[in-house]
């Protein structure tokens, strides 16, 4: 399922920070959001999925309009979110913050089943608290909270930040395998070499807009696109 987004204009009370945003992200495809801090790529992951609100504009998936849904229906038309820094019920159990996140599926058996295959490090911390985990485990958990959705599209806010090279080697595994499965995986990541490596197409975001969008394959290290919109 294609997720369209056509003319997002988007913000916070008086503060217009999305200005006309067109985007699109295929199924089986990683789509990286990149540009200056404050551009607006968390506030467009937070308009996909409802937590702000579209002043005009439409967001559709596979043909149905999601723009006018209160936040709480958006999970069950198949996105999921994982913001930066996480979020998780710190003091309970993997397995309960895992329940929480299948509550819209019915906590179906053959997703928990799919997500601990995907993490296989979870099943042994089913019974730990999520506060006592490291930052790689907690972003595992947050990454398969979301996963309990079974979403059409994943969208992920800065999934490998602060984490050490093994845990990000992890991470960038299971956004492969989810690339693999059909999932449509939106991936908001400053760092290039991260992105060279799990993007099919990288859109250039700045003043509230996504100004370029690049294939993958077309882009080096020291291509000169990501001085322009990145600044590294």
């Amino acid at each position: 399922m294609a997720l369209d987004v056509q003319g997002i204009i988007a913000g916070y009370g008086p503060v217009t920070v999305l200005r006309g945003v067109d985007f699109r992200a295929e199924p089986g495809q990683v789509t990286c959001l990149m540009g200056r801090n404050g551009v607006g790529k968390s506030t467009l992951l937070k308009c996909l999925m409802g937590l702000v609100p579209a002043a005009s504009g439409t967001i559709h998936l596979n043909g149905m309009a999601l723009e006018s849904l209160p936040a709480h229906e958006v999970p069950k038309r198949g996105l999921a979110y994982v913001p930066q820094g996480r979020r998780l019920f710190g003091p309970l159990t993997v397995a309960e913050n895992l329940a929480i996140g299948g509550l819209v599926q019915g906590n179906d058996e053959a997703s928990l089943h799919r997500v601990l295959t995907l993490f296989p490090r979870l099943r042994e911390r089913l019974t730990q608290t999520a506060q006592t985990l490291s930052g790689g485990e907690q972003q595992m958990l947050a990454i398969a909270r979301a996963l309990c959705l079974a979403p059409k599209v994943l969208l992920l806010d800065e999934p490998t930040e602060g984490l050490q090279p093994s845990m990000i080697t992890l991470i960038q595994e299971a956004v492969l395998t989810l690339k693999a499965q059909g999932v449509a995986v939106v991936l908001v990541e400053q760092r290039v070499d991260a992105v060279l490596k799990l993007a099919d197409s990288v859109a250039f975001m700045t003043g509230g807009r996504i100004e370029k969008t690049v294939p993958a394959m077309e882009l080096q290290p020291g291509a000169e696109v990501f001085r322009t919109y990145v600044g590294v």
